[in-house]
């Protein structure tokens, strides 16, 4: 059974219930349609971990990152417009995704051969009442 979830506060609360399920990953995937709300969790998910800058989708920037209160980085990819994965190479992502911080990958298919070991899959649903289901999976090498 997914997450459902309505409001921002529902949203809050799924970014605190993903991140207590989801530790030990630090390379999440997120898939869903586009719109289906994937950098708006990511969002909630950056608030949860003290992120102090401010979080938007790296569409253009393939990549940003964020900083925490406690100086810690947050990396957010989109991978959208990468035309293969030698692009994804080439910005360093195998790098990012060995750093032991926060890597959270939008469009992750386009980059699946470099995936770690490692991740948690999370798949983003805009149902047609307006709600969002969130469902995931961990995996463990």
């Amino acid at each position: 059974m997914g997450l459902m979830m309505q409001n921002i506060d529902e949203l809050d609360e799924v970014a605190r219930q993903l991140l207590e399920e989801g530790r030990g990953c630090k390379v999440w995937l997120f898939e869903g349609e586009m719109g289906a709300g994937k950098t708006t969790l990511i969002k909630a998910l950056c608030r949860a971990l003290g992120v102090v800058s401010m979080v938007q989708s790296p569409t253009f920037s393939i990549i940003n990152e964020y900083t925490t209160r406690t100086g810690e980085s947050v990396y957010h990819f989109d991978c959208y417009r990468l035309r293969n994965e030698a692009e994804a190479l080439d910005i360093g992502i195998e790098e990012y995704f060995d750093s032991g911080n926060f890597c959270f990958v939008e469009w992750p298919e386009r980059v699946e051969s470099l995936w770690p070991p490692c991740y948690y899959r999370v798949q983003v649903t805009a149902e047609p009442t307006g709600r969002r289901s969130v469902e995931r999976e961990k995996i463990l090498a």
